[in-house]
């Protein structure tokens, strides 16, 4: 379970507009101090690698947080633009005591965040962010603490940028069992961390691959185009005339991944989790028949999974609770419908989007069958989630108008569907989703709800 009161650290790291606080030139220096005191109590000569998405702001946040970290005495090593599981990759090969990330993942191009990863790959615990987020507002308090004069961060050290990007793509392509050249693949690249690898992956791998959406400017990540928008993907796909066998599309950091089928029709992270967890029964790699989901994953995989006598169970919205509950119960396959996917079959630590699609890849090769094949039995939900903007997070369970909503809806429903209300962990946003068997039900519903969210909270 996330720690309710913390103030900065959300579902996944620290994230806000840039420029406003916490992503300020003062506060993101403070911030690499923090955690660099933080590194330095637990790892001596502590060494930390840095890597960043496309937006125009990450690269002086990122110098920031260097400047902070080296200001405590931690030696900065830069991957330059990455994707985040990249650098969770390079934290735990490469012996550095952890690697940051500056992304604000799918958030708008104003938006940025520090993402933080222990030098094992896994991203910091609750109580860990927490102590450093106590230290941060100490710092803030403090007279003098943002004087900055003392250090700074020259450049990345050797190993270089392109050298680490390089033992990442060289990671991947080794964890391809089959000759994946045969399939003709679009890939939507988001404008984003995805650029700098993923061409260069793919070639080497010999997959006949069209690319869209790789010339980032620092303004255009996510719009319009990624995992943020895959019916950009499937139209493109649909109006081929067949010249594609599937599509992907990622987000900003590429740390999740989207499918489209041969006639453009979207496969999303449900889907994946279907096909993979089929996969790795019949190799005798899913441990325990279990697939870890959220409380966001439709009805539809739980039936189609059980048809396979595979269980599902849910954890918190939140790829860092997927891998959690993962962990506990040492399951090799998790994830998110949003296209987080956690292999534990292998040393993966986190959902990386690029890893996704080469294990969704070598599936269709070693089966002979399309993507469409794949999760035919698939029958989802009728599901809608809708967002409403809230001025405060109040506990659903405080504000009776809304429970009420909520409990007369669970009625109506029966078990004939679901309903999570919740907030986001990196937005001010209430989200209401609601799953039943009628589309008219599932409005009406879904309607009721955030209607009263939006009296009780709504800006």
């Amino acid at each position: 379970m996330s720690t309710p009161t913390r103030q900065l650290f959300g579902t996944d790291g620290i994230r806000g507009v840039a420029g406003d606080f916490p992503l300020t030139k003062d506060s993101t220096y403070l911030i690499g101090r923090a955690l660099g005191h933080d590194l330095m109590r637990s790892t001596p000569k502590a060494r930390a690698v840095l890597g960043q998405d496309t937006r125009q702001s990450s690269a002086w946040i990122a110098d920031r947080v260097a400047a902070g970290l080296a200001a405590v005495g931690v030696e900065v090593h830069s991957a330059g633009v990455i994707t985040t599981p990249g650098i969770a990759y390079l934290a735990r090969s490469r012996t550095f005591a952890a690697g940051v990330v500056i992304s604000a993942s799918h958030n708008p191009w104003t938006d940025n965040g520090i993402k933080v990863f222990s030098g094992d790959g896994f991203k910091l615990s609750d109580a860990r962010e927490m102590a450093i987020e106590k230290e941060i507002f100490a710092l803030l308090a403090k007279p003098g603490a943002m004087d900055d004069t003392a250090m700074r961060v020259a450049g990345p050290s050797l190993p270089g940028e392109s050298e680490q990007r390089k033992a990442y793509i060289e990671s991947l392509a080794s964890s391809v069992s089959s000759d994946v050249s045969r399939l003709r693949v679009l890939i939507d690249c988001a404008n984003g961390a995805a650029t700098a690898e993923a061409p260069e992956l793919f070639r080497c791998l010999g997959v006949n691959t069209t690319f869209t959406h790789v010339s980032p400017n620092g303004k255009n990540i996510n719009e319009g185009c990624g995992a943020l928008h895959p019916q950009v993907l499937a139209r493109s796909i649909a109006e081929s005339g067949g010249k594609f066998d599937l599509g992907v599309t990622f987000d900003g950091d590429a740390d999740r991944a989207l499918f489209c089928d041969a006639q453009g029709r979207v496969v999303n992270g449900d889907g994946v989790l279907l096909l993979a967890a089929r996969d790795l029964k019949a190799r005798g790699k899913l441990a325990g028949d279990t697939v870890v989901a959220t409380t966001m994953s439709n009805m539809g995989v739980e039936i189609a999974l059980k048809k396979s006598d595979i269980r599902l169970l849910r954890a918190d919205v939140g790829d860092k609770y997927v891998l959690e509950e993962m962990l506990k119960i040492g399951a090799t396959l998790g994830g998110e419908q949003s296209g987080h996917v956690i292999f534990r079959d292998g040393n993966s630590t986190t959902g990386d989007g690029l890893l996704t699609a080469l294990r969704v890849m070598d599936v269709m090769v070693r089966s002979g069958r399309a993507l469409a094949e794949l999760v035919s039995d698939l029958k989802v939900f009728p599901q809608k989630i809708q967002n409403v903007r809230v001025r405060e997070k109040i506990p659903f369970s405080q504000i009776p108008e809304v429970q009420k909503a909520i409990e007369a809806a669970q009625r109506e429903l029966d078990g004939n569907g679901r309903i999570v209300v919740r907030y986001s962990g990196t937005e001010a946003l209430a989200r209401v989703m609601v799953e039943a068997e009628s589309e008219e039900k599932m409005r009406e519903v879904t309607a009721r709800i955030a209607g009263e969210i939006q009296k009780a909270l709504g800006i």
